[in-house]
Parts: structure tokens; C-alpha cells; sequence
């Protein structure tokens, strides 16, 4: 169990050990409410953590990973191009006044040429 009630030296050092161990929220979840508020209030602790953000960074800067950005770009590049391919591979899905018509079971007449007398006389039977 933490112990509480600590100083700010005492602070320090734990939020010195969780950032070169990269886990800060862990180091905030301890704090207790009263600790909290002497964090809010030191000036000091606010200045210390500058100069221990600087040496961290000093000292692991050799063993800092730059994150590789072309990798990402390129993954996301592809995935967009194989989302265009299904696009252009997939027709359209109906919209909803088309699946109405096509759902009714009447068969419209779209023919350009006139009706003879067989159609018109099944049309007027409708």
C-alpha cells in the first residue's frame, strides 16, 4: 500500500520513477485528495518536474523511438484504395423509391412504340 501523506520531495521522486517508467496516470491515481492539493499549490514541485521532464529526456533520448509515419501513411493509402476497388466492384444497393416499384408486382409498359389493341384491352381490364 502507498504511503500517504508524503512530501514533495517524496512526490517527486515517485513521479520521477513513473515517467522514466512511462506510467504517469498510475502515479495520479495514488495521489491522495490532500496530496493533490499540495501538488496544485507547490510552485516548487511544478518547477522540480520541469528539470526532472529535462533530464528523463536526456537521459533516454538514445532509447526514445521515433514513431515511423510512412508505415501508417502507407497502410492507410492502401486501405483507402481497396475501399475504392469494392466501390467500384459492388453496384449501388436500390434506393427506396426502386424497391417499391419493383416490390408492387406490376410491370410497368416502357416501351417507346404504341400500344396495339391486345395491351389496351389488358389495360383497361386493370
Amino acid at each position: 500500500m502507498p504511503d500517504t501523506n508524503r512530501e514533495i520531495q517524496e512526490l517527486l521522486v515517485d513521479y520521477a520513477e513513473t515517467l522514466r517508467d512511462g506510467s504517469i496516470p498510475v502515479f495520479l491515481k495514488s495521489l491522495t485528495h490532500d496530496e493533490a492539493k499540495i501538488i496544485a499549490a507547490s510552485r516548487e514541485f511544478w518547477d522540480a518536474t520541469e528539470v526532472v521532464q529535462t533530464l528523463n529526456g536526456a537521459g533516454f533520448a538514445d532509447k526514445a523511438a521515433i514513431p515511423n509515419v510512412g508505415l501508417f501513411i502507407s497502410r492507410v493509402d492502401a486501405k483507402i484504395a481497396s475501399r475504392l476497388k469494392q466501390a467500384k466492384a459492388t453496384p449501388p444497393p436500390p434506393s427506396r423509391g426502386q424497391a417499391r416499384t419493383r416490390g408492387s408486382g406490376c410491370k410497368r409498359n416502357t416501351s417507346t412504340k404504341p400500344a396495339t389493341k391486345v395491351e389496351k384491352s389488358t389495360e383497361e381490364q386493370i
